[in-house]
């Protein structure tokens, strides 16, 4: 278990998981694939199958969750209107259609795999199903967003298969973010219980970043 500076131990639990992650965080941000995809140089195949990568996660996640709902912590942060697989199913079919092919119902990524397993092992302490929540759906509501309007703009989609960065139920995220961070404070986690969360936030990025790897693997076949 990593040890946190003082600092970040005395730090609300929302601060204490950003600062603490935050060199995870940059090293999954500036992977080649996600360079790749935001200036727009990504094909449909590509992005279809980032998609698949992560409709495994999000699926594994929202299964998660129900079945840890009872948990203080995992019910402070769980909202059906951050569930994100039925956004993806609709992205999925507009972008398989792009492509091509039929409706793939997955895709051989160990990276994937890998993620969901993590996800699932939090079973064993509910709290830190809260670190993997945090970091999926806040990062969708903020650099996310980000991501959205670059795809629109640079692949002049016209708002057409990015459902995924859509919260219709969430007009706007700042006022939401703070009430989650708020949530995230509130919970009585003594300090290495603390320790343990922004660990596994540090997981979750690095979980990320190696879904990127695996298709930064297979540039060739994705660039335009």
């Amino acid at each position: 278990m990593i040890l946190l500076d003082p600092d970040l131990v005395a730090a609300p639990l929302s601060v204490a998981l950003r600062e603490g992650s935050q060199t995870a965080h940059t090293a999954a941000e500036s992977s080649t694939f996600m360079a790749e995809l935001v200036r727009g140089r990504i094909n449909a195949r590509g992005y279809r199958d980032y998609l698949l990568c992560f409709r495994e996660v999000y699926l594994q996640l929202e299964a998660t969750g129900r079945e840890l709902a009872d948990d203080p912590a995992v019910a402070a942060v769980l909202d059906p209107a951050l569930e994100r697989s039925s956004a993806l199913a609709a992205d999925l079919a507009y972008w398989t259609a792009v492509v091509g092919e039929p409706v793939a119902s997955s895709l051989d990524s160990p990276a994937a795999a890998a993620y969901c397993a993590q996800v699932i092992a939090t079973r064993a302490w509910a709290p830190l199903f809260v670190a993997h929540h945090y970091t999926r759906y806040l990062g969708d509501l903020s650099g996310g967003q980000v991501v959205g309007r670059v795809l629109d703009s640079e692949l002049a989609l016209g708002g057409a298969g990015i459902a995924f960065y859509r919260f219709p139920d969430i007009p706007k995220p700042k006022p939401y973010k703070d009430g989650y961070r708020a949530r995230l404070d509130a919970l009585e986690l003594g300090p290495g219980d603390k320790a343990r969360l922004v660990e596994e936030v540090s997981t979750a990025f690095a979980l990320n970043q190696g879904i990127f790897t695996e298709l930064g693997e297979r540039l060739d076949d994705y660039r335009h």
